[in-house]
């Protein structure tokens, strides 16, 4: 899992190449323009390539062929996803639809004023549940790393605005730590994900897909220092204009051994994800060796 180094890719003349497209002639001729991008990571991204390959073919069991077919939808679904979140942040008309499964036990969390944690993954697209929680009466608290080059980012922000929430930036001086144990003292929420790590970083073992993989400690710790709820959180693509929210039922692991919460709630979130992954295969976006021991590529 070290192979991942907290970096994205892309260009700011790619950036503006598709929002001027956005703007002039809307989202699904920007899906159009996006097939022929897509063609070159597919062909040119050899690692990243390989390693969704073979989530498709040794982890999940899918032929060759389905398996490079889906490799091409993952990274469509990803350019989308980029686009989407470009499309809503900053207004621009559009058609998208969505359904919510589980929005009441946000608002539980949020109305019980005990802080709580929001947990995610690279799987769908976060920015479109990120861009929702502003329907929640609660400040929000979004945990990331600030992978993305400088100059992209200044782009973004030039196009989207200021998010309407709170951004805590993972930094090596750990100074993310307080910020997050200041916003859960203040009963604020913390959305973050729990499948990335920075190699150095603790982190916790469990069976995913059938093999050990790592998770960072980081989120499981907080929620047992602090015991605040838990929901697990998903946001994934059903059709071009079409998303679909999840929200889990809430987790209170307040009644639970403090030496065992991490390890329950680690159990409870491998669950979740392992779920989504399977149920939307294409849209698990994590393009390095996931799990501790590297998989044959022979077939």
């Amino acid at each position: 899992m070290s192979a991942w180094h907290g970096k994205s890719k892309g260009t700011p003349l790619g950036y503006r190449i598709f929002v001027w497209v956005l703007k002039t002639f809307g989202v699904l001729p920007a899906y159009f323009l996006l097939r022929i991008v897509v063609l070159y990571y597919f062909f040119f991204s050899y690692k990243a390539s390989r390693q969704i390959y073979l989530l498709y073919r040794h982890k999940l069991g899918y032929g060759r062929v389905t398996s490079l077919i889906k490799l091409y939808k993952n990274y469509f679904l990803l350019g989308q996803g980029i686009i989407d979140k470009v499309v809503l942040m900053s207004g621009i008309k559009n058609k998208f639809s969505f359904d919510f499964d589980g929005e009441e036990n946000l608002h539980k969390i949020a109305a019980l004023k005990k802080g709580g944690i929001l947990l995610s993954a690279h799987i769908g697209n976060w920015d479109v549940a990120g861009h929702l929680f502003k329907r929640l009466e609660s400040r929000i608290n979004i945990v990331l790393y600030d992978g993305e080059h400088e100059q992209i980012k200044e782009y973004l922000e030039g196009v989207i605005g200021k998010r309407n929430m709170s951004i805590i930036v993972i930094k090596n001086d750990l100074s993310h730590i307080y910020k997050i144990s200041e916003a859960l003292s203040n009963n604020e929420l913390v959305c973050m994900h729990a499948d990335r790590f920075l190699e150095g970083n603790k982190t916790l073992t469990a069976s995913f897909l059938g093999e050990p993989a790592r998770f960072p400690m980081g989120p499981f710790l907080l929620a047992s220092k602090f015991k605040v709820p838990v929901s697990y959180v998903f946001a994934v693509k059903e059709s071009n204009l079409h998303y679909h929210l999840f929200a889990s039922d809430i987790k209170d692991y307040a009644a639970v051994e403090k030496n065992e919460i991490m390890l329950q709630m680690l159990a409870d979130y491998v669950n979740e994800i392992e779920k989504k992954v399977k149920q939307y295969p294409e849209q698990w976006f994590n393009y390095y060796n996931f799990w501790e021991q590297k998989t044959n590529d022979s077939n």
